[in-house]
């Protein structure tokens, strides 16, 4: 597997991004993450997004984070944002999200960010597992779902 940093705009991350809102949308009976969003707010070095290919350049799972700092939505100051971590069924289970999830730690702390956090739901196991065995605990709620009853936040701090 190949890991690439691409601009959250580009054709395969779009192509993962529909499938993603798609199984939320499943998952939570609604249109899936409403949260705003723009190809700028991953764009080095205020953030990163990365698609994992398999040997024959088929985008296989994505992840991104972009910064964010103390704000009306709960965020702090040195706060770096994990999105639209996913993988597709036929990839689950390889480890690319834990990969993932690590190469967005390095960027953000290289880059000197302190803290990352993201926002996951009661209806993803999977997510919560991950998650949890990466050193994620659960946090006072922030952003978008932070008043939504199925809303499940987390932290880790990024240490040099």
């Amino acid at each position: 597997m190949m890991i690439r940093r691409v601009p959250f705009d580009h054709p395969d991350a779009v192509k993962l991004n529909d499938e993603v809102q798609a199984e939320y949308s499943v998952r939570y009976g609604d249109d899936g993450d409403a949260t705003h969003m723009d190809a700028a707010h991953f764009a080095p070095p205020a953030g990163l997004y990365l698609i994992a290919y398999d040997e024959h350049d088929r985008p296989l799972a994505t992840g991104g984070w972009r910064t964010q700092d103390t704000n009306d939505e709960g965020y702090r100051d040195g706060d770096a944002e994990i999105k639209r971590m996913y993988v597709t069924p036929e990839a689950r289970g390889l480890g690319l999200a834990r990969r993932i999830l690590a190469e967005l730690e390095s960027d953000a702390r290289t880059v000197g960010r302190t803290r990352m956090v993201l926002e996951t739901g009661t209806k993803q196991p999977e997510a919560v597992a991950l998650y949890t065995s990466s050193g994620y605990e659960p946090c006072a709620k922030f952003g978008y779902y932070r008043f939504h009853d199925l809303s499940l936040c987390f932290a880790k701090p990024l240490r040099p």
